[in-house]
């Protein structure tokens, strides 16, 4: 096909070219890649639970029960009580009246946005919301402003200018940004949200299982549940799961069931994955001290580096070091790799440009032992 061949040279004398790495192992923090074993910075299995017994041993059952296939999408035959069983569950662990249960946090970020607004309608979402927000926004024909990020009074400024010429209009946001690892100023959004009369919508993606009295997320931390409408997130990083919900009430529940064409026209989850969604959920209400040592290890390396020099963004799970330049994150990644560490260089269109960075993930499978190493590694880096 014509311009393909172009396209990916450029890409590649760019250093933003993207090739897959298949993995031939992936257990208890580390990966086998070819012949190679690492240990894996790059992995959103927070809490360590892909690999739970509870959770397999649920999901192995459920097979035995209902088949790996669900047969259907919700609304003809693929519906099921696990299906009710996890809204009901997410729905109480959100504190909201009612949750959906989607198949994955793109389709979920793209069909909720996608359904609730449309034209006369305004999103302003953060400059750095996640590519299936931006997505969802632009299949609504809602008008787009983006606020620079976790910036409140540019936001203001935003709404103070533009609220008045639109119908409806959402505030969206992710609740842990996944490239910077930091959080919004939930509480100021909040009063924003009331202030001009909007919709304010998290993602919680990376926040679910981690943060708040019981690992529900930021929106727990700060107990806001009641003034956040739409509370979204994933089953898929720190729950070791798959899958995404949205918690809302029950009128939004009840309408994205009749419009939202991201979930109307997709075959429901295998009844294994929404077994093992269940399960946990349990195992993070039953066992916070995998929250606790896994920020534990991720402030360790933050501090860690800072005595050494390299900066880095962010109070979550997720540490970022921003380099700049593609090819000097991609180095610094080989180099890494080189002493055993899958760190992967995050580069543009996913981050802005001129902010390629390497994305350092943590686990509770990382102890100050493994964590001093890599410390000790990153100190010979030329960054």
């Amino acid at each position: 096909m014509a311009g393909l061949t172009d396209f990916l040279k450029k890409r590649e004398e760019e250093g933003i070219l993207r090739t897959l790495k298949p993995a031939t192992s992936r257990r208890d923090g580390r990966i086998v890649i070819g012949a190679s074993q690492y240990l894996d910075f790059s992995s959103n299995d927070y809490l360590g639970l892909s690999g739970h017994p509870r959770i397999k041993e649920a999901a192995m059952k459920s097979i035995e029960q209902f088949g790996s296939g669900s047969s259907g999408s919700r609304l003809m035959t693929g519906d099921s009580e696990l299906c009710h069983q996890l809204e009901e569950k997410i729905a109480q662990f959100k504190n909201k009246e009612a949750a959906l249960v989607f198949n994955s946090g793109y389709q979920a970020n793209a069909g909720i946005i996608s359904a609730l607004l449309g034209r006369g309608d305004a999103v302003f979402s953060d400059r750095l919301s996640h590519a299936s927000i931006i997505d969802g926004i632009l299949l609504s024909g809602a008008r787009l402003f983006r606020f620079q990020h976790n910036d409140i009074a540019h936001l203001e400024t935003l709404l103070g200018a533009n609220r008045k010429n639109f119908k409806k209009c959402l505030i969206v946001t992710e609740t842990i940004f996944s490239m910077d690892g930091d959080e919004p100023p939930l509480r100021e959004l909040v009063g924003l949200k009331e202030k001009y009369d909007c919709i304010l919508m998290v993602d919680e993606a990376h926040a679910t299982g981690i943060f708040g009295e019981n690992g529900a997320g930021i929106v727990e931390k700060f107990g806001l549940a009641d003034k956040v409408e739409l509370i979204m997130g994933t089953f898929s990083k720190a729950l070791g799961g798959f899958g995404a919900y949205l918690a809302a009430s029950k009128e939004v529940v009840e309408y994205l069931v009749n419009t939202c064409r991201s979930f109307i026209y997709s075959t429901a989850l295998p009844p294994a994955v929404i077994a093992g969604d269940l399960a946990a959920l349990e195992v993070v209400k039953d066992e916070p001290w995998r929250r606790k040592e896994l920020l534990e290890a991720a402030s360790y390396f933050r501090d860690g580096l800072g005595k050494i020099g390299v900066s880095t963004k962010g109070s979550s799970q997720i540490v970022p070091v921003v380099i700049g330049d593609n090819f000097k994150a991609l180095c610094a990644a080989e180099k890494l790799r080189n002493k055993g560490h899958w760190v992967l260089a995050i580069r543009p269109p996913t981050v802005p440009k001129g902010q390629a960075r390497l994305r350092f993930s943590f686990t509770i499978h990382h102890n100050k032992e493994i964590i001093q190493k890599l410390i000790d590694d990153t100190r010979t880096l030329d960054i």
